[in-house]
C-alpha cells in the first residue's frame, strides 16, 4: 500500500486559495447554497435529498465513537444518541428554520445628525474559517461548528483530533462525500498538518481543546490578527450546600462526572466544594449511590468509560500516585493500564500546592458556602460552576458574583443542550461562544450600514463656518430639539 501523502504548507496554502476562490465568487453567500449544505448534514430539508449524512451516519457513528473514547456499545448508544445526534438534528433543524431570519438585516435607529437616512446591521460572512475540534466528542464538536460557519455562509477547513483517528477518517470521508468540496474540506492530521495550517491566511479559527494548545493556537493567529473563538474549560467547581436534596445532588453530579465519558468532557464537574461538617454525608452519599450505578467492581462495569489512551491514562496515575494525593483518597483510586480503566476516585483535602488541585479532582473544604464562592473566585476563570441548594439568595449571588463561562444551580451540564444559551468560556477558559444563533454570529462580521438621502443637505455642515453654525451642529450631535429651535433663531 502507498505510504499517504503529507500535507505540508504548500498543500494548505492550495487549499486556502481554492476555498477564498470559491468564496469570493460568492459560493457561500446564496441563500439556498446554505440551506442546502446544512440539509445534506441534517434529515429533512429539501424534501428531495434522497441521502442524509447524518441518518446514513448514526451506526457508523456509534462504531467510530466506541472505538475512539473505548466506551462500552451501551455507552456509545446512549451518547450518540442522546448527545450526538438529538443535538445535532435539533442545530440543524434550528439552522433550517431561523437562517433566514439569522440573515435578514437589523434595523438600526438614526438620529437628527443623518436625517434624512436609515440604519441597519447586516450579518455579513467572515470567509475562509479554519474548525479545529476536539477528541473527547469527535462528531459532536465538528460538525456542529460547520453548521454554524456554513450557515453564516463562509467556506469552512475542519481539522478533526488525530485523537480520535476513526471518527477523523469518518468525518473526512463522508463530508468530502456528501458536502460541495469546493465550500468544506477536511484535513486530517496531527502537530505537522495542523502547523501548515495554522501558517495560513484565515477570516477566523474555531479551536476547542486545551488551554496549552489555546495559546498556540492564539499565538499563530495574533501574527495575522486573525480573530479566534477559543473552547478551552478550566476546571469546573461544584458548590454543596447543606441545604438541599442530598440524593438528587450526589446522583446528578456522578452523572455529570462519570457518565460523561468518565469525566473527559470540558464541563466535567471537577471538583466539590463544601462544608468539613457536610463534608461525611456528602462522600457517604456519593459512595452509595456510585455503588448503585456501577456495581460494587466498577472496573468491571459496562456503563463507565476507559480513558482515551495510555497517555492520558499514565499523566493521570501520575497525578493520584503523588506523595500528598494518594493518602488522601477516600474512595476508590482502582487503575487498569491494560484495560484503560480508572475506578471513580474522591479525594478529601488535597494540599494546594499538589499538581491534581491545578490538573484534576480535587475537595477542599471552605467553612461555609459563601467561603466557597471566595475560593472559586480565586482560581482561573471556568467554564461551568455548579450549585447546588434550595437557598434562593445564595443561588442569586452564586450567579452574580462567580464568573465562569456559564452557571447551572441544582444540575450538571444541562446547559448545554439549550441553543437559547451562550457556550463558552471565559478568562483562561476561552473566548467567544457558540450555540444556536450565538453559532452563526461567531461565524459572522455585524457590519453597519447607513443609507442616505440627497436631499435635505445643508450649508451648515460646510466651511466657513461661523458662532451661529457652530450651535446648530452642536444642538445636531446632541439631538436636542430645543437647542436646534434657539439656533435657527439666532438665540444665544
Amino acid at each position: 500500500m502507498a505510504a499517504k501523502k503529507m500535507f505540508g504548507a504548500a498543500d494548505a496554502s492550495i487549499l486556502v486559495t481554492g476555498l477564498s476562490r470559491s468564496f469570493d465568487d460568492g459560493v457561500t453567500r446564496v441563500t439556498l447554497k446554505r440551506i442546502s449544505q446544512t440539509s445534506i448534514i441534517g434529515l429533512t430539508y429539501p424534501p428531495t435529498w434522497s441521502v442524509s449524512l447524518l441518518s446514513m451516519t448514526i451506526v457508523a457513528t456509534s462504531m467510530m465513537l466506541c472505538v475512539d473514547t473505548c466506551t462500552t456499545q451501551l455507552q456509545c448508544n446512549f451518547f450518540d444518541k442522546l448527545r450526538v445526534v438529538s443535538l445535532l438534528r435539533n442545530s440543524i433543524k434550528l439552522a433550517l428554520k431561523q437562517l433566514k431570519n439569522w440573515m435578514a438585516p437589523e434595523k438600526a435607529k438614526t438620529s437628527l445628525t443623518t436625517f434624512p437616512a436609515s440604519a441597519e446591521i447586516v450579518s455579513e460572512p467572515l470567509g475562509v474559517v479554519l474548525v479545529i475540534s476536539a477528541w473527547n466528542y469527535p462528531f459532536l464538536l465538528s460538525i456542529d461548528h460547520v453548521i454554524g460557519a456554513i450557515s453564516a455562509g463562509n467556506a469552512v477547513v475542519l481539522k478533526p483530533s488525530e485523537l480520535a483517528p476513526a471518527s477523523s477518517a469518518l468525518l473526512a470521508k463522508l463530508l468530502e462525500q456528501y458536502l460541495d468540496s469546493s465550500v468544506v474540506r477536511v484535513v486530517e492530521g496531527a502537530v505537522t498538518e495542523t502547523t501548515a495550517l495554522l501558517e495560513q491566511k484565515w477570516d477566523k479559527i474555531f479551536y476547542t481543546g486545551s488551554s496549552k494548545i489555546g495559546r498556540v493556537i492564539m499565538a499563530a493567529a495574533a501574527k495575522r490578527l486573525t480573530p479566534v473563538v477559543l473552547e478551552l474549560g478550566g476546571k469546573s467547581p461544584v458548590v454543596v450546600d447543606s441545604d438541599t436534596d442530598l440524593k438528587v445532588t450526589v446522583r446528578r453530579i456522578i452523572a455529570g462526572k462519570w457518565g460523561c465519558n468518565n469525566g473527559q468532557a470540558c464541563i466535567s464537574p471537577d471538583y466539590i466544594l463544601t462544608t468539613k461538617e457536610y463534608a461525611p454525608k456528602v462522600i457517604d452519599a456519593m459512595k452509595k449511590e456510585l455503588e448503585t450505578f456501577y456495581g460494587k467492581n466498577p472496573m468491571e462495569s459496562k456503563d463507565m468509560s476507559r480513558i482515551v489512551n495510555s497517555t492520558h491514562f499514565d499523566r493521570l496515575s501520575k497525578l493520584l500516585d503523588e506523595k500528598e494525593v494518594s493518602d488522601k483518597i477516600v474512595y476508590g483510586g482502582e487503575k487498569d493500564r491494560e484495560n484503560l480503566k480508572i475506578a471513580p476516585t474522591i479525594l478529601l483535602d488535597v494540599p494546594l500546592d499538589s499538581l491534581i488541585m491545578s490538573e484534576e479532582n480535587i475537595w477542599p473544604s471552605p467553612s461555609n458556602s459563601h467561603e466557597s464562592f471566595d475560593m472559586i473566585r480565586s482560581r482561573p476563570k471556568p467554564l461551568a460552576a455548579y450549585l447546588f441548594t434550595h437557598n434562593k439568595k445564595l443561588k442569586e449571588r452564586f450567579a452574580t458574583t462567580v464568573s465562569a463561562g456559564g452557571i447551572v444551580v441544582n444540575d450538571i451540564a444541562v446547559h448545554l443542550a439549550l441553543h437559547t444559551l451562550p457556550f463558552g468560556g471565559v478568562g483562561e477558559s476561552g473566548m467567544g461562544a457558540y450555540h444556536g444563533k450565538f453559532s452563526f454570529d461567531a461565524f459572522s462580521h455585524k457590519k453597519a450600514v447607513l443609507y442616505r438621502s440627497l436631499f435635505g443637505d445643508s450649508a451648515v455642515r460646510y466651511p466657513p463656518y461661523s458662532r451661529g453654525k457652530l450651535r446648530l451642529l452642536k444642538a445636531l450631535v446632541d439631538s436636542n430639539i430645543f437647542d436646534i429651535f434657539k439656533a435657527l433663531l439666532g438665540l444665544s
